[in-house]
């Protein structure tokens, strides 16, 4: 997949595109890629997605944005599996913000994507306001020459498949439904990087996996299984969270205790994929407290593989 930051130049060719942002590139946003995939190759035109960087609600309201399901990294990755050939990653910034809805579709879409075939949502907004949508893509595709189509919303066993509705069972707990939502578990990918190395002294080394800016959707103890770096669904016993016990302020961090495993992994890049949570984290009143109840989350952790025969043992 070709990946271009920015749109400073135009792109000859011309494409089959859909815009969004694509958080978690769940199972609504892969039917509208299957259905754009499928228009594209009618047409003889790459597969193209636009996507923005941060997300609008970053750049609007950081202090209340939504925690993000995968980073750009992430995200860039799953488009590709998708079938994307082309993603193009704009910065929103406050100019790109005050661009009104007309000159958004003949600028960007038209002038420096060369859009000739468009797939919308069907709650697509755009433009400074949102004040552009479908209705003004309609009236503008003929004099503009690119072909127009609305999808329709995607449910999943009755529940719309949304970035929402996947952070809401995130934040729940309910990772089942949340896999359901997403068609593959939740997982959190990032580089190994040097901790406080407390696990190692109490016993219980951990593989720490740097989260960058994000705020993650999710908190407490887990069962993981573990991917990258020569792993395959190694299984864990995973911390997200502040660490209360260690001090108060912290930024959120994952670390992973990975089961019956010696090696260092120091700047590896992993892939932790989120199976069963164990409980909510907890301050406790010293650290051979919390020793006495990270022994018991592995023993629980190694519990859950056990008794799931699909989990490696």
């Amino acid at each position: 997949m070709q990946v271009f930051h920015g749109l400073s130049r135009s792109v000859p060719g011309g494409c089959a595109l859909t815009i969004g942002n694509f958080d978690g590139v769940h199972r609504g946003h892969l039917a509208l890629l299957a259905h754009l995939r499928e228009r594209a190759q009618a047409r003889g035109l790459p597969v193209t997605v636009l996507t923005f960087e941060p997300h609008p609600r970053e750049f609007f309201q950081p202090a209340s944005a939504p925690a993000r399901l995968t980073n750009l990294r992430e995200k860039l990755n799953l488009l590709a599996a998708a079938g994307v050939e082309r993603a193009f990653v704009c910065r929103f910034n406050r100019r790109f913000a005050m661009l009104d809805a007309e000159a958004f579709v003949r600028e960007v879409l038209v002038a420096r994507l060369g859009v000739r075939y468009l797939l919308i949502g069907d709650d697509f907004c755009f433009g400074r306001g949102r004040e552009g949508g479908f209705s003004l893509l309609r009236a503008m595709s003929g004099p503009c020459g690119f072909e127009l189509e609305a999808m329709p919303t995607i449910e999943v066993d009755g529940a719309r498949a949304s970035s929402s509705a996947i952070r809401d069972a995130l934040a729940a707990g309910d990772l089942d439904t949340a896999a359901r939502l997403l068609g593959r578990p939740f997982a959190i990918a990032g580089r190994v990087t040097v901790g406080n190395r407390i696990g190692r002294t109490i016993g219980f080394p951990t593989a720490n996996i740097a989260l960058k800016r994000r705020r993650p959707p999710l908190a407490g103890i887990y069962a993981v299984r573990v991917h990258g770096d020569g792993l395959s669904a190694q299984p864990g016993a995973a911390s997200l969270g502040v660490r209360p016990t260690i001090g108060d302020g912290l930024m959120p961090v994952l670390e992973v205790n990975l089961l019956d495993f010696d090696g260092d992994l120091y700047r590896a890049h992993l892939s932790v994929e989120f199976c069963a949570k164990l409980r909510d984290e907890e301050k406790y009143a010293d650290l051979d407290a919390l020793k006495r109840q990270i022994a018991a989350d592995v023993e629980a952790v190694r519990r859950y593989f056990a008794a799931n025969s699909a989990a490696p043992r």
